[in-house]
């Protein structure tokens, strides 16, 4: 079987990972381009593009891995807060196209923070008016 994605290679033991755990339907490897020590990432074993590519089962089972890490990751780094990110689709930033979920263990001062603070250099957005709000509200519940 010839794999697709790096994550695909790293999970049917074509090239090496760093592997914390495995399930059934999910592992968590380190990352090698770690934003923080501890950096992780907790990837589905059937190979899914996107989050709407997978079913609530196999996504309660991914949260689980989640929840397995920030423990793993948690004793080790003796903390209970952490950035927890999905990168859906190549716009909002995701690089490889199989879903997994990044779990970073924060410290005090380690430059972590709200979405803001974390991206400094953007511009900020301010609050859009009430009444655009109420539009957009009403539009996407009709859906």
């Amino acid at each position: 079987m010839v794999s697709s994605t790096v994550f695909e290679k790293i999970i049917n033991r074509e090239i090496p990972g760093f592997f914390l755990f495995e399930t059934n339907d999910s592992v968590a490897i380190l990352d090698v381009f770690p934003l923080r020590d501890g950096h992780t990432l907790v990837i589905p074993k059937k190979p899914c593009a996107r989050i709407q590519d997978m079913t609530p089962d196999e996504l309660k089972e991914l949260m689980i891995g989640v929840k397995q890490t920030q423990e793993m990751l948690g004793q080790h780094f003796e903390t209970e807060d952490f950035t927890v990110a999905i990168h859906d689709g190549p716009l909002a930033g995701q690089e490889i196209p199989h879903v997994h979920i990044h779990v970073i263990p924060r410290q005090r001062g380690d430059g972590g923070g709200s979405l803001p603070l974390m991206w400094p250099n953007r511009e900020r957005f301010t609050s859009p008016p009430l009444k655009s709000l109420e539009a957009l509200h009403e539009s996407l519940t009709k859906l």
